[in-house]
């Protein structure tokens, strides 16, 4: 019994890092469509980072440039 806490553990601790490595956003992030600039503008309401696509992006770009 004793040998498998560390393999729950450590299970644990895989699943929680695959989930968090598919995204940086932190919770001050929030994309939102800028329609007046285009249909694939994308504009953060919170630092006002701007990038283009057809999907909100994944990854904050606040230090980008």
């Amino acid at each position: 019994m004793m040998i498998l806490i560390p393999f729950l553990l450590a299970g644990v601790f895989l699943v929680l890092w695959v989930t968090r490595r598919g995204s940086t956003l932190t919770r001050v992030c929030r994309w939102r469509q800028d329609r007046v600039a285009g249909p694939e503008t994308w504009r953060c309401a919170v630092c006002g980072a701007v990038t283009q696509g057809a999907a909100a992006p994944r990854h904050c770009l606040r230090h980008a440039g």
